[in-house]
């Protein structure tokens, strides 16, 4: 049996016990037999049962102490709330099959093993480009089908060609490695890596206007999330030189599916090759007309269907578990907030916060509302803790602002575990530091300083009562605003009139202002506004027109 000891810490903060016990794990889709033989050698009591109906696995849940999954099983909310589960496992990296909040709710860890799959998704995203390049699913099937057309799929050689990869994590740069060898130019867009660190593997790090024109082939490695949906569209493919082709192996949605369509069509895309789709599986693939289309080459998300892949997503999973089990680490998991309670109740709340201003930051440091549009580098992240009540928490602090900045830009899910590695493996210089001496406003303060190229930039806030969380400081202003759901900031020559006109063009696309703060410093002020919903970039545009306005930017939290 795998056990712990109060004497054993938990990786995940310096002063809490890890308290799992993992007597036994139930493995309810076919998986490698590494798996198996990694947790029984650890002491752990295995059952593999694989199809089981989502009645009878609701029955037979309470049995086990965890369970691993791949994406056959779903793990629903009332599978959970019928279990006594400690971990629930995924071997692999996405976790839509598994009802994270209500596993959050009831302190359940959920891990995934998104590493596992780098390569093989690496070498999908390789083969679909030189797929593209020469042609060949179309002259195979075509010579299958009895037709000699040399002529009809002449290619292109991709040496000396421009290889635009939108997102430079892990996968990223193993597709900018490879495709390197066949002598193809390397260049980028990512939104929180430094140009030094993209220089260190040869690719030239660009903004997005830049990209478009250069692009002879287009790959996406991005998540999926508010501002990578429709990245590529009607207007960004317009922009691409003509022919340009296009891989995506990342998540269906980045790429708009209709206006890629179009753009195969009517020449101005040259090809498309797709492992992943809006709608998985699609509804009815044989009349899809982009699926059908000659120039266009699917696949059905293969990007992690390896032998290899599944050995190590199997291997890795099983680790985790045991790791976690014997106070080693927590590795992997996904759920901040699991992973948060064994906090203590006094820390929650300065957890939370602090995740929410590394997502703040995040949200505003791309195309900030306090700077121009232009996209300005991001040097460097310090993350003060100031007063007796936060001492000695300054590295979990860190850990939750890095957590909810990268888990908003990039797609390798991030935790209080892993969010130090990760920023270092994407070359963010970050710091910290505690400042024993009180506030001059409030008793304890977390506060982001973020330097850019452009200057730094302060995002500060407090909890006080009963864990109310406060946003106090943006930049040179102060404010006292509750860091929750839709907001707006925009910033003005302090003038009569323009709150009026504001709160008039949010009343005009009906959208409620539940709450409003103001800052002045000099002849400027900063509002912040929390609204009933989602304030979208058109109406932001809109305020952006008002007399004074210069600039405005909504952000969710």
């Amino acid at each position: 049996m795998v056990s712990t000891t109060k004497e054993r810490q938990s990786s995940m903060s310096g002063d809490v016990d890890d308290l799992l016990d993992l007597k036994s794990v139930l493995i309810s889709d076919p998986i490698d037999p590494i798996c198996v033989q990694i947790l029984e050698q650890a002491g752990v009591k295995v059952t593999c049962k694989s199809k089981v109906p989502p009645a009878e696995l609701i029955k037979i849940i309470p049995e086990y102490d965890g369970i691993i999954v791949r994406s056959g099983t779903t793990v629903t909310k009332e599978v959970i709330e019928a279990s006594n589960l400690k971990i629930i496992g995924r071997a692999g990296t996405g976790v839509d099959n598994i009802d994270v909040p209500a596993a959050t709710k009831k302190g359940i860890i959920v891990m995934n093993t998104p590493g596992g799959n780098t390569l093989s998704a690496a070498e999908h995203t390789c083969a679909l480009i030189c797929s593209l390049a020469r042609n060949i699913p179309q002259a195979n099937m075509a010579l299958k089908q009895g037709r000699w057309d040399r002529k009809k799929y002449m290619g292109n050689e991709l040496n000396g060609k421009t290889l635009v990869i939108l997102g430079l994590g892990r996968i990223g740069r193993e597709v900018a490695t490879r495709m390197q060898a066949f002598g193809m130019v390397t260049i980028g867009y990512d939104p929180i890596l430094p140009k030094e660190v993209a220089k260190s593997f040869n690719v030239e790090l660009l903004g997005l206007e830049e990209l478009w024109p250069r692009a002879d082939f287009i790959t996406v490695h991005t998540p999926l999330i508010a501002a990578t949906r429709g990245l590529l569209n009607d207007e960004s493919m317009a922009k691409c030189k003509k022919g340009f082709q296009i891989v995506n192996c990342a998540r269906g949605g980045i790429i708009d599916e209709a206006a890629l369509l179009r753009a195969v069509e009517s020449g101005q895309c040259g090809g498309a090759a797709l492992d992943v789709f809006e709608e998985e599986p699609p509804a009815d693939p044989a009349h899809n007309a982009l699926i059908q289309n000659d120039k266009v080459v699917v696949t059905p998300h293969l990007g992690a269907s390896t032998e290899e892949a599944q050995a190590k997503v199997a291997r890795e999973i099983a680790d985790q578990f045991v790791d976690a089990a014997n106070g080693r680490a927590v590795n992997g998991s996904i759920n901040a907030v699991a992973i948060t309670h064994a906090l203590g109740t006094k820390m929650k709340p300065w957890v939370a916060l602090a995740s929410k201003l590394g997502l703040l930051t995040a949200q505003l440091i791309l195309g900030s509302a306090f700077t121009k549009a232009e996209q300005k580098e991001l040097v460097r992240i310090k993350v003060l803790v100031q007063g007796k009540h936060v001492q000695g928490a300054a590295k979990t602090l860190t850990s939750a602002v890095l957590a909810g900045l990268l888990n908003h830009l990039q797609s390798t899910p991030v935790n209080l575990v892993n969010a130090f590695d990760l920023a270092s493996e994407m070359g963010i210089n970050v710091s910290s530091e505690s400042i024993l001496d009180q506030h001059a406003v409030y008793q304890n303060v977390v506060t982001v300083r973020v330097l850019r190229e452009d200057g730094e930039h302060d995002y500060a806030g407090t909890v006080f009562g009963k864990g109310q969380q406060r946003l106090t400081t943006v930049d040179n202003f102060a404010f006292e605003v509750k860091p929750e759901g839709a907001m707006v900031f925009y910033r003005n020559e302090d003038r009569p009139g323009v709150l009026a006109q504001v709160s008039k063009t949010l009343f005009e696309h009906h959208i409620n202002i539940a709450d409003f703060n103001m800052g002045r410093e000099g002849r400027e002020a900063l509002t912040i506004i929390n609204a009933d919903s989602h304030v979208s970039d058109e109406v932001c545009e809109q305020i952006r027109q008002i007399d004074f306005v210069t600039h405005c930017r909504s952000i969710e939290l």
